[in-house]
């Protein structure tokens, strides 16, 4: 019996998606629940799993657009299991001769490999460094003992102006290459454009010492790992200082559902990951409610899914308020794209020790510029102001981020 595998619906409002890679050949025999392709979403990349055992025929091209409830391919079901039958981790399972084909272009892999790393005269360290860079390493002349290169060689390498065509992949020699975006980049293209053209969009600056939160962290972040098992990052202090300041400042938290103003009574914070398939935006549900801890951890989980490509697009639905960090890859200032229809984003960026003036005299301190953007037909410069000032006064005396934007005194004399 031939069994139709339908595209199944990825989530409410998708109406197509694409095959973005085949797991499988045709032909190839298939278990049951084993992962046979992968379909990109306009918002995720998702596993499509084989919904019986038997012997698969594609009816779908990579790159197909593919109505949502179209038939992608059929499994015989009456088929027997061959003998000789290997499970491959990451496609269909395969015959012996097949598994050996494999086999033997690995080996021819891992000799190219190790002729081109492992037998290079360089210390343990550079052969690293110039595995991780694809460096050719017949433009490099090394320092060490009988030629041997040298750690700082390769630095030297990397820094100084090297020669363009020792790195592999840029040759000079004015190829070019074309690829077709994935239908989530194509989606995500559309909607970053479609922010611009349809709010009133402004960012708006401050800047935040970083030496309390540094301090805090460093004198209990190993005492934290310990208790929670989670490592203490900057992230969670953001997050808590912004769910304050969203309460603070409801129409920060707020959209636009045509001519009404919708806000909400609770917190749910998108917090931009990278990922393999593009930048993802997971969401932390109801973040006012959760300890540092909790949102540490939840954090990780929703990264580690972005990564390993395993994100739902449920993980993705319904934030109220985004966090970005541009300062992970060394970002010192920007204006992030408000991610709709939320009306306002919040952008960290890197920390720089920079002289500031402290009491009158100037001091070198950790400073962390931060970038409100956010939609000026509901949100006035008076509450994105207010509410930027409120995270930097929060970050900056993090104790008070507990007590409702206030320091302890002011709670125990009830101001």
């Amino acid at each position: 019996m031939a069994l139709e595998m339908k595209v199944p619906s990825p989530g409410e409002s998708i109406t197509e998606v694409e095959i973005a890679q085949w797991l499988v050949e045709g032909g190839d025999y298939v278990e049951k629940d084993q992962a046979i392709a992968e379909i990109d979403s306009d918002k995720a990349t998702l596993e499509l799993p084989a919904e019986e055992a038997g012997i698969i025929t594609l009816k779908a091209a990579e790159g197909d657009v593919v109505k949502v409830g179209a038939v992608v391919c059929l499994i015989d079901t009456d088929a027997k299991k061959p003998e000789g039958f290997v499970k491959s981790e990451v496609g269909g399972g395969k015959l012996e001769d097949s598994t050996e084909k494999l086999e033997a272009e690995s080996k021819k892999f891992e000799e190219k490999t190790e002729k081109a790393t492992v037998n290079v005269k360089a210390t343990p360290l550079a052969k690293e460094m110039i595995s991780a860079n694809n460096i050719n390493t017949t433009k490099i002349v090394g320092s060490g003992n009988n030629g041997k290169i040298t750690k700082n060689d390769i630095q030297a390498y990397l820094t100084n102006g090297v020669d363009a065509s020792a790195i592999a992949g840029w040759g000079g020699t004015r190829e070019q290459d074309k690829q077709k975006m994935s239908l989530l980049r194509r989606k995500v293209a559309q909607r970053l454009v479609a922010v611009k053209n349809e709010t009133a969009m402004l960012t708006t600056f401050n800047e935040v010492d970083m030496k309390p939160i540094m301090d805090l962290r460093n004198q209990y972040k190993d005492k934290f790992k310990e208790k929670h098992d989670v490592n203490l990052g900057f992230m969670s202090f953001f997050t808590k200082a912004v769910t304050e300041a969203l309460r603070q400042f409801p129409a920060v938290n707020g959209m636009i559902d045509g001519e009404y103003m919708i806000t909400y009574d609770y917190a749910d914070i998108g917090i931009a990951v990278s990922s393999p398939k593009g930048l993802m935006v997971p969401v932390v549900r109801n973040a006012e409610q959760m300890s540092l801890a909790e949102i540490e951890a939840e954090i990780k989980r929703l990264a580690v899914k972005a990564r390993d490509g395993k994100i739902d697009i449920a993980d993705m639905e319904g934030g109220t308020f985004t966090i970005t960090n541009g300062g992970v890859f060394g970002s010192m200032m920007s204006t992030p794209i408000i991610n709709p229809p939320q009306s306002a984003i919040l952008g960290m960026h890197n920390i720089v020790d920079r002289p500031v003036a402290v009491d009158g005299k100037v001091e070198i301190r950790p400073i962390m510029y931060v970038a409100l953007s956010y939609d000026h037909r509901i949100i006035d410069g008076k509450e994105s102001v207010g509410f930027l000032k409120a995270v930097k006064e929060m970050l900056e005396n993090p104790s008070s981020i507990i007590f409702g934007g206030k320091s302890p005194s002011e709670v125990l004399l009830n101001l």
